[in-house]
């Protein structure tokens, strides 16, 4: 996976790349200037909140994001999908209405954490045990209210080519799942993974320029996969189990 970032760190931007870049940023500026005010006025209003799912979708778009449902998705469901880039984020935001479940070492900056809490992420802290039982009712909570959360159990990024072991401890709090609710793999099949994977040592800065630089669109498949079911249900390591073996097999 090292090599892969190396090869792709290595490649030089050339000058209507760099244009391409500059003016994507622009434009999310402009998103971002648009959406966020829209936001405000609709939470005072108490209307839906769709304005965080807009942006995300449209940085997805301006991106460069050619993005293809496969499958049917189930909504107010709980998402368990494999991790390659922070495209991920914008994509199952567009494809699927979703707010996301994060480690909390994200809320330590600041504008990342501002963005998070407006799409209504549950941030959860792997290490700090005695607020399981609040991160298990936040999380609760949302799905009660029919929203659609999704995880990342790898914990990670992989280089897209395959899987990491999906770590069953990421759904601590969910155990016991909230009476009626779905778990659904869900396989990010990007087609030019080494350019778009985030792994290695490649810094987040220069895999996000390197991403708004490409000149080609950026191919991926979302492929909402069959929900986990029967005795898969039983514990949060039959889950991540089969939820696993089923994004490995999508993957191919």
């Amino acid at each position: 996976m090292g090599g892969q970032a190396a090869v792709s760190q290595g490649r030089s931007i050339t000058l209507p790349a760099y244009l391409l870049l500059a003016f994507r940023i622009l434009l999310m500026l402009l998103l971002l200037a648009v959406c966020v005010p829209l936001h405000y006025v609709w939470k005072l209003l108490g209307l839906d909140r769709m304005w965080p799912r807009v942006f995300l979708a449209g940085i997805g778009m301006v991106a460069g994001l050619d993005l293809r449902r496969h499958g049917k998705r189930v909504p107010g469901a709980l998402l368990l999908s494999n991790h390659v880039s922070w495209l991920d984020i914008p994509a199952l935001s567009h494809a699927a209405n979703s707010a996301f479940i994060a480690h909390d070492g994200l809320a330590q900056f600041g504008f990342l954490k501002w963005l998070c809490e407006m799409n209504e992420t549950v941030f959860i802290a792997r290490h700090r045990r005695t607020d399981v039982s609040n991160q298990a009712q936040a999380i609760k909570s949302a799905m009660n209210h029919g929203g659609t959360l999704t995880l990342f159990p790898e914990g990670t990024t992989s280089d897209g080519t395959g899987t990491i072991a999906f770590k069953s401890s990421l759904l601590g709090a969910l155990e016991p799942l909230p009476e009626g609710a779905v778990v659904q793999p869900v396989a990010l099949v990007y087609h030019d993974v080494p350019e778009v994977s985030w792994v290695g040592e490649e810094p987040g800065l220069d895999n996000f320029k390197r991403i708004l630089a490409r000149l080609r669109p950026v191919r991926l498949d979302v492929h909402f996969l069959a929900p986990v079911t029967g005795k898969d249900l039983a514990n949060r390591k039959t889950i991540t189990a089969a939820a696993h073996d089923a994004v490995t097999r999508a993957l191919g």
